[in-house]
């Protein structure tokens, strides 16, 4: 099968019929479809954030070790905190602009702008942490598969994306059986670590007896640090709280009712597994280190397995299904975590491109209704992210969660002065007490949120956080000027108030010629048609002979117009009709216009053989002011039928009532304007 047959195939396959864009409501998501979708990424940080505690405070070796509980509860006050917050964010703004529509609109559009740069590093990083620490867990259980990390990243990154093309609620289909699968395992070994507990049982993880290698001896200040940085670590369990917000729009009505309730079952949820996790980890003594030569007794050239997958090999200790189980479904979700961001990049750059801070092709659906472009601009960012950091998850942990807490403290400062505005204006007691309640929840994650934020610059900025924070104001830099660059468009393209058309005074006609053939005769036609005030037709000469034969033949069929060679020293033939262009000098209301015969052909390799000069020429007549460029098509006979297979197409998917099945009308004729 030719490939121009293959490929529309080959998508139809993978993503789908393309879909109506009436069916737009058809994709809105109900509960249990909104949580595996948007609180993925929330859930599986529990894979992980245990495990960047305890690295921390291995440090200082296994005496700063006792600290770990009492890291994990102000990680737990901190996440209920966010998440109540975030829940009068989706009721005050259910749009789906999330931090950025809550920022913009109470702290100014550059806040606004700032926030979103923040947060679509944050949905890369999140993406390519995700998929790096998925890779890791299966190294723990596959040894072999450390060695080929990048490969499985990227292949695990492709199938996301191609999951994601076919639009949000098959996503989430697909994606909610893996995540409400770690969920059970995840509580089902809580459940068998409790029992045996119960039953005088004695569980240690394989490191259990090992030792840890201090880098140094903390006391002090330097102590006060190490407990703040290991603080830091652990708060990357909050990461995808935000999506939520940034989705409402997807959740079916009452959307926002339904999404603080999603936010709400995420807190319970996530916070029960991460105590959970981490009461084990403490239970099992796991042992784990930033590298693994600070870990006395891993054998020589074993990595270290992930703490998840030493307290899973405990618990399931005489059931080994149990541990596989974990260590399974802890991989899976953590590569579908990914999916969190495949679902709030895409929106949140759709919304810029809508404001004018991005490129406006990023605000277009594809075929499946999704964010196409968003979704493999988010794919193609990570993918970078992944082979520039070589998969691994220790050094890019190191660049995760300052994003996110920028978002949330300029969120909830935003909240703040979206509910002292409204209670200058309300007067009903009742709804001015539900205000002032609700401000005094935003103020304290105003605060919280704050405070962890200085925490995680001081703490990360030398270990690599440095990079976001110089990527971040690039960025916001990067938007402003698309935005400056469609203003400044808009305004030269703005009509006056008094603006009238007017026609031009005299239309210079060219018509551009390589030999006396049927293209040449229909272009020289087609000009003829228009009737301009001065017509002919040029030539560059780059070989006399061939030049004495096109004028010969020019006479001997008597065409009605002036045939003029133009001389090519340097056998250039693009040169000579720009230049000769610009020297007909057209006055202000004059205008030239060029005609270019081209083939219309039909398949990929024939158009790699024609028409290159015209496009060369086409691209440089494109920046001459008061130039038209026409292209006068000539359908070979490649071309022909190719039209009419596709116009065949068009007819069968009529005649089975499903006209927009295969595809769209407009995109056959643009399938056939690209075959020109």
């Amino acid at each position: 099968m030719p490939l121009v047959k293959l490929i529309p195939s080959l998508k139809r396959v993978l993503l789908g019929r393309a879909m109506r864009s009436e069916q737009l409501g058809d994709t809105l998501l109900p509960k249990r479809l909104a949580l595996p979708v948007f609180a993925s990424d929330a859930l599986s940080s529990n894979a992980y954030a245990t495990e960047e505690i305890l690295k921390v405070l291995a440090l200082g070796g296994l005496a700063y070790i006792h600290f770990t509980p009492y890291i994990a509860a102000a990680v737990v006050v901190i996440y209920f905190i966010v998440v109540m917050s975030y829940r009068q964010n989706v009721h005050a703004y259910p749009s789906g602009g999330g931090d950025y529509e809550v920022v913009s609109t109470n702290l100014g559009q550059r806040a606004g702008v700032f926030v979103a740069s923040a947060l679509l590093i944050d949905y890369v990083l999140t993406v390519a942490v995700s998929i790096s620490s998925a890779v890791a867990n299966i190294a723990s259980a596959i040894p072999g598969v450390a060695d080929h990390a990048v490969g499985l990243a990227i292949t695990l990154i492709a199938i996301i994306t191609a999951m994601n093309l076919r639009g949000v609620r098959e996503s989430g289909v697909a994606f909610a059986v893996p995540t409400y699968l770690f969920m059970f395992s995840v509580f089902l070994m809580i459940g068998v670590a409790l029992w045996r507990y119960s039953q005088g049982d004695v569980m240690l993880a394989e490191s259990a007896s090992w030792k840890v290698r201090a880098e140094d001896t903390f006391s002090g200040a330097a102590l006060i640090f190490l407990l703040a940085r290991s603080f830091s670590s652990g708060t990357t369990a909050l990461t995808g709280i935000e999506a939520i917000s940034n989705g409402v729009p997807a959740f079916q009505k009452p959307k926002s009712k339904n999404a603080a309730t999603t936010l709400a079952m995420l807190g319970a949820i996530a916070m029960t597994m991460f105590g959970g996790i981490t009461w084990l980890a403490v239970q099992t003594q796991v042992k784990v280190t930033e590298h693994d030569d600070s870990l006395i007794g891993l054998p020589a050239g074993q990595h270290q397995k992930t703490v998840i997958a030493q307290i899973g090999s405990a618990v399931f200790e005489h059931f080994p299904i149990g541990f596989y189980l974990i260590t399974a479904t802890t991989a899976l979700i953590l590569a579908l975590a990914a999916n969190t961001a495949f679902n709030g990049f895409p929106v949140l750059g759709s919304i810029l491109a809508r404001d004018g801070f991005a490129p406006r092709q990023l605000h277009t659906r594809g075929d499946r209704l999704a964010f196409s472009n968003g979704i493999i601009t988010l794919a193609s960012l990570a993918i970078i992210l992944v082979v520039i950091y070589q998969a691994k998850v220790g050094a890019l942990i190191q660049l995760y969660i300052l994003g996110v807490f920028v978002s949330f403290t300029l969120s909830q400062l935003g909240m703040i002065k979206h509910w002292t505005r409204y209670l200058k204006t309300e007067e009903d007691e009742k709804a001015r007490r539900s205000m002032y309640t609700s401000r005094v929840i935003n103020g304290i994650g105003f605060v919280m949120t704050g405070t962890v934020l200085i925490i995680v610059l001081a703490t990360k900025f030398t270990h690599g956080a440095w990079i976001v924070c110089v990527m971040m104001p690039a960025l916001y830099a990067l938007m402003m000027s698309i935005r400056k660059h469609y203003d400044q468009v808009a305004q030269e393209l703005r009509l006056p108030d008094d603006a009238k058309s007017t026609l031009p005074s005299r239309v210079h006609a060219v018509v551009t010629v390589s030999r006396v053939h049927k293209a040449t005769w229909k272009a020289v036609a087609f000009a003829r048609a228009s009737r301009p005030a001065f017509l002919e037709a040029i030539t560059v000469n780059v070989d006399q002979q061939a030049t004495d034969e096109l004028f010969a033949e020019w006479e001997k069929r008597k065409i009605p117009i002036p045939l003029r060679a133009l001389d090519s020293p340097f056998r250039e033939i693009t040169r000579p009709i720009v230049e000769y262009v610009k020297s007909i000098n057209p006055g202000d209301n004059d205008i030239v216009i060029v005609y270019v015969p081209e083939y219309v052909v039909g398949t990929f390799w024939e158009r790699i053989l024609h028409n290159q000069s015209a496009l060369r020429l086409k691209a440089r007549l494109h920046f001459i002011p008061g130039v038209i460029i026409a292209s006068v098509p000539y359908v070979l006979e490649s071309g022909e039928l190719k039209q009419e297979q596709i116009e065949n197409q068009a007819a069968g998917a009529a005649r089975r009532g499903q006209p927009n099945s295969q595809k769209s009308e407009s995109t056959l004729r643009d399938e056939f304007e690209q075959n020109k």
